[in-house]
């Protein structure tokens, strides 16, 4: 169980400017503060992770019917490798039973070994392969598309 220094809340326009001091710090081809500003005015499920007041992490969700899929599951660099990824993602799951979600689906870079392992361990399986879904540093990279039953 988390302590009570971290807060889940609803993520804020006035919060992309934490956001993106973290967002390409941890990724090869970051999220813009377009593709941030765009999930809040599509009114996606969007999330912060606080740590005594300072963002740590965050995620977005996009409903469509009784489908959740995950868009983006961020925690910051020195808080990695804490079980506050797993926490993040069990929030999220939380969100999408709340909102009726039968399903939820999510694309993770194929090289992304820790992520893969994390979504395993909370229970998504691999459902296929999107060759060449990702930029790379040379090219494209496959994504791994999984799912959960909720």
């Amino acid at each position: 169980m988390l302590k009570p220094q971290y807060q889940f809340r609803p993520m804020l326009a006035s919060d992309l400017d934490a956001i993106m001091q973290i967002e390409p710090h941890i990724y090869s081809h970051p999220w813009t503060r377009g593709n941030f500003s765009d999930s809040l005015k599509s009114e996606h499920s969007a999330w912060v992770l606080e740590h005594n007041e300072k963002i740590i992490g965050y995620a977005l969700m996009m409903m469509v019917l009784d489908e959740a899929h995950l868009l983006n599951l961020s925690i910051t660099k020195v808080y990695q490798k804490q079980g506050l990824g797993r926490y993040l993602l069990e929030q999220m799951i939380r969100v999408a039973q709340h909102q009726k979600a039968a399903n939820m689906f999510l694309e993770v870079r194929s090289s992304n070994i820790s992520a893969i392992t994390l979504y395993e361990n909370i229970g998504f399986n691999e459902m296929a392969i999107r060759r060449g879904y990702y930029p790379a540093q040379n090219g494209r990279e496959d994504a791994v598309l999984m799912g959960l039953a909720l």
